[in-house]
């Protein structure tokens, strides 16, 4: 019996509108009535989730959680604004990290725990993402100057060019820029920059752990590269229909469903509900 589930949001959980399909809901719900936990585990930071939480009937809920930032923070949902843990990029990386965005053209985002800050922020971004996050653009081309004392949580990188983001990746590594990071890709749109140690599998077995139950009574489903450490580290990872080949390779089993028609409905009824 899987009694914790979690899900990645964009791409996984919600369809492309950014909505819960109603099968999915449906499902969750009839999960938790058998006393199964749903955490959505997601890159984004946690309070950005409510929308998503209020849709599932968990917004605000006491004894219940999310995990932000691929993992890095846990806050419980009656109480979003105040981390149980965190994390942070070295100050000194994230600012190599940060010239280096500047210095190759791409758009940029550095999380603090609160404000997100994009520097070139692209209109095809501002079409992703805006209204969904607490967004400051910043012209700064140096990072002190972009988010000032604020602690930076993770750095990314945005292009709608995987290819030239595999590219960098590999130049950063081969700089030694990256040295010891959490590097992952998600939403075919992002190149991530973890601090040591802080992916969702990490964050996963940590919360499982808080809630005293076995890493086999685990479920992960996830759809991308930043995806791949909980699906290997749960009991049983699960990739959607639309899942890149790297998630597909490490999960245990794959949806016939993709988001947009209840891939995470698939795996809980198949796995939790039958």
């Amino acid at each position: 019996m899987y009694r914790l589930i979690a899900s990645d949001l964009d791409e996984t959980l919600l369809d492309d509108s950014h909505h819960v399909p109603e099968r999915v809901r449906r499902a969750v719900t009839a999960a938790r009535e058998r006393g199964v936990r749903f955490v959505p585990c997601t890159g984004r930071p946690g309070p950005s989730v409510a929308p998503t939480l209020a849709e599932l009937g968990l917004l605000g809920a006491p004894g219940e959680y999310v995990l932000g930032f691929n993992g890095g923070v846990l806050t419980e949902n009656s109480a979003p604004e105040e981390p149980i843990t965190s994390c942070q990029l070295p100050r000194d990386v994230a600012r190599r990290l940060y010239a280096r965005g500047v210095e190759l053209g791409l758009c940029i985002h550095a999380y603090a725990l609160g404000p997100l800050f994009v520097y070139d922020y692209l209109p095809e971004e501002r079409t992703h993402i805006e209204g969904r996050l607490d967004i400051r653009e910043t012209f700064a081309r140096e990072l002190d100057e972009a988010v000032g004392e604020l602690t930076v949580v993770k750095l990314l990188y945005m292009s709608l060019d995987m290819d030239r983001l595999r590219a960098v990746a590999r130049e950063l590594d081969e700089e030694g820029l990256t040295d010891g990071l959490d590097v992952v890709y998600s939403s075919n749109r992002y190149l991530e920059f973890n601090a040591a140690g802080v992916n969702k599998g990490a964050g996963l077995l940590a919360l499982a752990a808080r809630l005293g139950i076995p890493r086999e009574e685990v479920m992960a489903i996830g759809d991308n590269s930043n995806d791949v450490a909980m699906l290997q580290a749960a009991g049983l990872g699960v990739a959607v229909a639309n899942a890149s080949e790297e998630a597909r390779a490490a999960a245990g089993y794959v949806c016939e469903a993709d988001n947009n028609v209840g891939g995470v409905a698939e795996a809980i009824e198949r796995f939790v509900l039958s």
